[in-house]
């Protein structure tokens, strides 16, 4: 009997794309936890989260002709999680502060982009970026970003207003923004998902 668990990303297209019921497990065991990760750290709302995970992997199992056989499925079933937690933020239902602001930005970065991007390298350049930002304001960020924190906790951590922890996160995103756009459009994409990553 096959070990599914060994195979290869692509075999596993190939074959879920045959409608086999054991590919497609495994692709769901190998990624709904790490997509699901993702998409609550932004939401910040598990049953949300969860039912983004079960529609990203609903239309998998129903459509895999839209899945290239060649495609790079982590990054795939990122930029569609991407997406439908974007299309959430647009409906206003959610009350993340700070995506809707990347959400404008990230919007256009392609899966194409996607496969070229080495993330690991472009995470250092976040971390890199972050320790330039004036000292109040990292610290502000690192709170946001990095522990998880709501502006409210910010602010009683801080003693300062929510108000500034807005504003402070903000322009913090306005600066990292404008940095990374230099290196690539997909570093604004990684500045949604990166939280303690």
């Amino acid at each position: 009997m096959d070990d599914y668990r060994e195979m290869t990303d692509k075999a596993l297209i190939l074959l879920l794309k045959q409608g086999n019921q054991q590919a497609f497990a495994e692709i769901y065991d190998r990624y709904s936890m790490l997509i699901y990760h993702k998409v609550n750290q932004m939401l910040r709302d598990p049953q949300a989260s969860e039912d983004i995970i079960q529609d990203i992997f609903g239309t998998l199992w129903e459509k895999p002709e839209f899945l290239r056989e060649d495609a790079n499925l982590a990054g795939y079933l990122y930029i569609i999680s991407r997406n439908m937690v974007l299309r959430l933020i647009q409906r206003g239902k959610t009350n993340s502060d700070y995506l809707a602001e990347l959400g404008k930005y990230s919007s256009e970065v392609s899966f194409d982009t996607l496969e070229k991007i080495d993330e690991k390298e472009l995470i250092l350049l976040i971390i890199q970026e972050i320790g330039n930002l004036p000292p109040k304001m990292r610290e502000v960020f690192q709170l946001s970003r990095l522990e998880n924190l709501s502006h409210k906790e910010i602010a009683l951590k801080l003693n300062i207003s929510e108000a500034t922890v807005r504003k402070q996160v903000q322009y913090a995103l306005g600066i990292l923004r404008n940095r990374l756009s230099i290196h690539s459009p997909y570093g604004i994409l990684l500045l949604v998902f990166f939280r303690g990553s």
